[in-house]
Parts: structure tokens; sequence; C-alpha cells
């Protein structure tokens, strides 16, 4: 299923023992577009940090209690590794992170969640840079949803709309698509445009560059929440000329959970 990154606000995170919080917003890593952490305002429950909860622990939404179901205790939380919440989230403390839940740290691998296969459990250190044989090629980026939303749409032939919204894949969490609001541009519509599509991002310039029109992105099917179905995303595709993703992914489960239960306390 497909869900706008803002539709996940309005959910409510509930921990095994209880309310722990509602979503602030998401960070994904810049090479794959897939979410690695999502955010929590807890209140004045955990003041003062920062609380990140991996997709690993999630369960699917109840939809009819508006309930996002979260596999860990309040405890758990509580005492997993502190983020000072005016701190980015620097690669040692998501290693930190991951060996206290036990779950495999993504940084090694060649899709988004499959770890580089001479590591079948989490990551205990960061590797040295010179002489190790398993040296990344990729040292990710987190970035924010929330620092995203409102960056330029740059065609090959100038500005056609900013970030609006993202769109989650809730089995993979990858981000399958920006939402693009044109009005400013043109007395336009909303589109989506894939990551896949994109050449560059400036991060600095809070611009993103495609490889594509603005006269072939004006034509494109209008996204509306109620179209988003396969049908709409094979007609996008086809619009482009592009493969869907659906078509020659590797088939991924989701992120992998592998748990430590002496590390993090959890009962199976």
């Amino acid at each position: 299923m497909l869900r706008q990154a803002n539709e996940y606000k309005s959910l409510s995170l509930h921990a095994r023992d209880g309310d722990i919080g509602k979503i602030m917003e998401f960070y994904f890593d810049d090479k794959f577009w897939t979410v690695r952490y999502l955010a929590v305002d807890t209140g004045n429950w955990l003041s003062g940090r920062q609380v990140l909860i991996l997709p690993q622990s999630l369960h699917p939404a109840n939809e009819a209690e508006q309930v996002l179901p979260v596999d860990l205790t309040k405890k758990q939380i509580e005492d997993s590794p502190s983020l000072a919440s005016d701190q980015p989230v620097s690669r040692q403390y998501e290693i930190l992170n991951s060996n206290y839940f036990g779950y495999p740290y993504y940084g090694y691998g060649l899709n988004p969640w499959t770890a580089n296969p001479s590591y079948t459990v989490a990551v205990k250190e960061v590797p040295s840079k010179e002489g190790d044989s398993h040296k990344e090629e990729w040292d990710p980026n987190l970035r924010s949803t929330n620092d995203v939303t409102g960056h330029h749409i740059q065609a090959l032939d100038g500005e056609i709309g900013h970030v609006e919204d993202f769109i989650i894949d809730e089995i993979t969490w990858s981000i399958r698509y920006l939402v693009v609001d044109t009005r400013n541009w043109w007395h336009g519509k909303h589109v989506l445009i894939s990551p896949q599509w994109i050449e560059r991002v400036s991060w600095e310039e809070k611009k993103v560059f495609v490889n594509l029109s603005r006269d072939i992105i004006k034509q494109s099917p209008e996204y509306t929440r109620a179209s988003l179905n396969r049908d709409y995303e094979t007609a996008l595709h086809q619009h482009y000329n592009r493969q869907g993703y659906w078509v020659d992914e590797p088939v991924i489960d989701g992120p992998a959970v592998v748990r430590d239960d002496k590390k993090s306390g959890m009962e199976l």
C-alpha cells in the first residue's frame, strides 16, 4: 500500500504498553530514498531528546482506530541510545541504535534493506576507512521530509513546482514519489515525480533536478489521493516512457527484523 507521508501524522503510535505519541517527520537516506527512521513527538513523556523509531519495529496500521502499532515497550524506547533534539543523526548513533534493538545496519549492501553478505548480524563498529575489505561505496546521509518539503523542481527548461509531500511504500518503506505542487508556476495541478527520475539534488540550493521538460510534466496524469492505484501508476510511467519500479525490482519483504533479545529485552 502507498500512503502520503503527511497522512501518517494523523496516526497515533502505540507501543505494546501504551501510547507513545505521533510522527513528526521521516528521515530517509539520499541514495535509495528509503525511510530509515520515524521521528516521534512524545509530548512531555521524553522531552529534550529525539525519539526515533525504526520501520522494522512497526506493524501495519489499524485504519479503523487510526493507530500505527509499534512492537516495542515504552521502557525499551526510553532506554534506547539517547540523541539530543538539536543534534543530527550520526552514523555512529545509527550503528549503536541498530545494535541496541538487534537490527542489521543498512549502510552496507546494494539494495535498500539487504546488508552486505558478509554482515549477517548487526554491525558492531564503524569499519576503518583504510585497508578494510568491506569499505563502503556510499556513506549514507539522512534527509528530513520536513526539510525537503518546499524544494523546487528544476526541469530541463526551468522550474515547474515544489515538493509538497512524499508517497511512501508501506512494505519496503521506499519513497516511491514526490508530490509536486505546480500552482505557483502555472495554473496547474499536483503531479508525481519518481526519485528514479531525479538527475541530482542540490541540497544547498534546495532544488531537485529532473531530466524532463516542463511540457511533459505539465501533460502528465494529474495526481489526487483517490487516483493512487496501480492503474494510475502504470499510466504515469507510460507517459514518461519509463518502466514501473514493480517490474524488475528485487522482491523485498521489507525491513528484515533481526532481534537480539538480550540487548533489547524483547519478548517474542
